[in-house]
């Protein structure tokens, strides 16, 4: 582990439709960014913590956390629906010409995310290496939201999203195992991102986490969910 080169980078652009400056939002008297870069330099093995931006604000409260800001992002890569793969190959690409190194792993930790814990970061990233695989990305269990129990509105009548040919009321505790991203770790191997051109492998591994740490701030009641579970550490 130790002698393995990791990247870690946290894309913070600064434009954001919902949040105005949703990444450098004030929660509980921080930045949210803050909650990420003090995680990951928390790290015992990321060797770079990089601040992927557009915005000179961000870049400035970023390097005040202690992240490396080396470069502005291009404007091409800070649009509304701007790819993350684009980004984070740049970032690579970036630091290794600086460094004049490569690098084994690349983290990509969204600040949105700002719940996860150093020690997921680095489980996971073990978890990765030891595997040999693609990549690994943090997931939740979906509780109550389960696929079963989705609809879709069809000609006017509600029908269910998966048909089963029945309506399925079972208790979520007797339905089967379901996961999404949260959003929080995303690490790939090098080749698996600027080779195969993906941050999600074909031989992807899970990396499950409690719903508690798993909140990914897209709207204000997601804030809400932040600061009070950030409140009880």
């Amino acid at each position: 582990m130790k002698n393995k080169k990791i990247l870690a980078v946290i894309p913070a652009r600064g434009n954001s439709k919902g949040i105005k400056k949703k990444n450098i939002y004030n929660i509980n008297g921080k930045p949210l960014i803050y909650y990420t870069i003090k995680e990951a330099k928390k790290s015992k093995f990321i060797k770079d913590l990089v601040v992927s931006t557009d915005s000179k604000e961000i870049k400035k409260i970023s390097k005040k956390y202690g992240a490396k800001v080396p470069f502005l992002r291009p404007a091409n890569l800070a649009t509304d629906f701007a790819p993350s793969l684009p980004v984070i190959v740049h970032a690579v690409r970036f630091m290794e010409k600086l460094k004049k190194i490569k690098y084994d792993y690349v983290i990509m930790l969204q600040p949105t995310c700002p719940l996860r814990k150093y020690y997921d970061i680095d489980n996971s990233l073990k978890k990765l290496i030891k595997s040999n695989l693609d990549s690994i990305t943090s997931i939740v269990d979906v509780g109550g939201n389960h696929p079963n129990r989705m609809k879709i509105i069809k000609n006017k009548r509600l029908h269910n999203f998966f048909e089963q040919g029945f309506e399925d009321m079972r208790p979520r505790q007797k339905l089967k195992k379901v996961y999404i991203r949260n959003g929080a770790i995303y690490i790939s191997t090098r080749d698996t991102i600027l080779n195969k051109k993906t941050l999600v492998g074909k031989r992807n591994l899970p990396y499950i986490m409690p719903a508690n740490r798993s909140t990914n701030i897209d709207t204000f009641k997601d804030l809400l969910e932040a600061k009070y579970f950030l409140s009880k550490r």
